[in-house]
């Protein structure tokens, strides 16, 4: 595994390497990191891998300089999963002191679900992975579903920005429970777990709801609110929007996304599944 940490080496050793698939992450690396890498080496005979806590996809009351960066773990399950490039940039590499500052935004995407809650969240991911895709110029992109707006909103600034990048989604991996892996899992206490449960839970029974011919959106929407509200989780919101347009549908007729971001004490957290 060649281990770079300034743009010039990377762009070097990338030279070397023909068809490569990208799977940039922030670290703490779970399973659900692995599948992309895995998915990855379907998709190109090379796989490289960026960590890189970004500093600019988090708001002035986020969790930047508590984000877990456990990177030695991180390294390990890196070479096991055969990675031939990985990134390794700090703050001071992406962003160079006194640069001007540039903003990557797609607002009729990025205004909503997450968006309407973390003001400046996606210009700031869309921005680093603009920069990656330039600095390491990847064949293929691979980006998982559980993140499903970032999925939508970066596969559209591809298309928008003309990058020649295939982009390709990475199914949601979950714990034996039903619990969607996420990095910030390990913030939950035991008790905040179990309580977390409650999302996963909550999309299933609308899903089986889905499945036995309800279409109305507002009750699924209901459905999941009700076993959420349970276990006293702080909701920001559930929805139900359109895949392509992430805008609000009232019936389920085509492919849906039910969308979920809840706190789970001091733990906020995402999941959602698509009705089809």
């Amino acid at each position: 595994m060649i281990i770079v940490k300034n743009i010039e080496e990377c762009r070097a050793a990338r030279k070397k390497l023909g068809r490569l698939a990208l799977v940039p992450t922030m670290g703490a690396l779970h399973e659900g990191h692995l599948s992309l890498m895995m998915l990855a080496r379907a998709h190109a005979p090379k796989v490289a891998a960026s960590i890189f806590v970004n500093p600019t996809q988090f708001g002035p009351r986020e969790d930047y300089t508590k984000y877990p960066r456990p990177i030695e773990a991180d390294l390990e399950k890196c070479r096991q999963a055969e990675i031939d490039l990985l990134f390794l940039p700090d703050a001071d590499q992406m962003y160079m002191p006194g640069m001007a500052e540039v903003i990557v935004d797609l607002p009729q995407l990025s205004s909503v679900l997450e968006g309407k809650h973390r003001p400046g969240h996606f210009r700031g991911v869309c921005q680093v992975v603009a920069k990656l895709f330039n600095i390491i110029q990847p064949d293929v992109a691979v980006f998982g579903q559980k993140d499903f707006q970032q999925f939508r909103i970066l596969s559209a600034m591809v298309e928008a920005l003309d990058f020649p990048i295939e982009v390709v989604p990475g199914p949601t991996v979950r714990e034996p429970d039903g619990l969607a892996m996420s990095s910030r899992n390990q913030y939950l206490s035991p008790t905040d777990r179990e309580k977390a449960l409650a999302i996963s839970r909550g999309l299933f029974a609308a899903q089986a709801e889905f499945k036995k011919g309800i279409r109305q959106t507002n009750r699924l929407i209901t459905t999941i609110q009700h076993i959420l509200l349970e276990q006293h989780l702080s909701i920001d919101y559930i929805a139900a929007v359109d895949p392509i347009t992430l805008k609000h549908v009232d019936a389920a007729t085509g492919p849906v996304v039910l969308a979920v971001a809840a706190r789970v004490g001091t733990t906020r957290l995402i999941d959602n599944i698509t009705l089809a």
